[in-house]
């Protein structure tokens, strides 16, 4: 009963956070799933995004303009890696270690400092309704319809041309030159939406938890995937509506496993290795399903 009452109690509070870290799992499925690009930028662009917020509004600029750029630096963090990798021919995954590497040193020069508190400063909840920080319902309405408004423009993005060419590119690269689709073009902006998106999160947690730190992203990259490989489990990714979806379901549902966990008494410094499990168990059962098949085949 004590670990029923205790998970009960963590429930509202994970679902407010998973709901914010949906933009982090949409910011790595973009390149993972769309652009069959593994990218790891997000470790370095979620810290960005809540130092730059940080620092603007410490400095006394408005909320929304220090999300807005928070965003745009971002989406300026995922540009850099696809022109890394495209100019120097650099593989995907170096190229997003490099620059999430740069970022730490980028993230000190923005912020000052290794963290800083913000609980005196004016920030976007405060200005849209006080209550937002404490009443843990309204912060889940509020990420709720962000969340929402994200998803719809994603979807309407993709439906166009331009989303159809960005997904030719993930789907066949080799074909994209032949239809007109510049590589350079739709890679560099997939990447910057998806950095942007993760960046967003990182404004957003910033301004909800009252506290920026450049160690804010450490190990970040691997609950998001751990999120997306478990929204993928439970949508699909039969249609680009379950894709987009998978995000926002796996954080929802990972991060309430995490609170079970925690319920249960496991240490919060244990987290890492049970995830790093999942993932890995996740990922490989397929597998060892379809060589079990393979196998009764053959003995048929």
């Amino acid at each position: 009963m004590d670990v029923i009452h205790a998970y009960l109690n963590l429930v509202p509070v994970t679902l407010s956070q998973s709901l914010i870290y949906s933009f982090l799992v949409l910011g790595i499925m973009i390149p993972f799933r769309l652009l069959s690009f593994p990218d790891l930028t997000s470790e370095g662009a979620f810290p960005l995004g809540g130092c730059v917020c940080a620092t603007l509004l410490l400095a006394g600029y408005p909320p929304l303009l220090a999300t807005v750029v928070a965003m745009l630096a971002g989406v300026g963090a995922g540009a850099a890696t696809a022109l890394v990798h495209l100019r120097f021919r650099i593989n995907s995954l170096l190229a997003g270690i490099l620059v999430f590497t740069a970022l730490y040193s980028v993230n000190m020069r923005i912020l000052g400092r290794s963290n800083i508190a913000l609980f005196n400063t004016d920030n976007i909840f405060t200005q849209i309704n006080p209550a937002i920080l404490t009443d843990v319902r309204l912060q889940v309405a509020t990420f709720a319809v962000l969340i929402v408004v994200a998803l719809v423009a994603l979807r309407w993005y993709l439906a166009t041309q331009a989303g159809a060419a960005l997904r030719v590119i993930g789907i066949n690269p080799e074909l994209a030159p032949s239809l007109g689709i510049s590589i350079w073009t739709y890679t560099i902006v997939g990447l910057g939406v998806a950095s942007g998106l993760t960046a967003l999160g990182g404004a957003l947690i910033v301004q909800l938890q009252g506290y920026a730190d450049v160690g804010m992203g450490t190990g970040i990259l691997i609950n998001g995937l751990a999120s997306l490989v478990i929204g993928e489990t439970i949508t699909g990714r039969q249609t680009v509506t379950r894709q987009l979806l998978a995000p926002v379901v796996g954080a929802v549902v990972y991060y309430q496993l995490v609170s079970l966990a925690l319920s249960l008494g496991l240490q919060p410094s244990d987290l890492k290795v049970v995830t790093a499990g999942f993932v890995l168990v996740t990922l490989g059962l397929p597998m060892l399903r379809g060589r079990s098949a393979m196998r009764e085949t053959m003995r048929a």
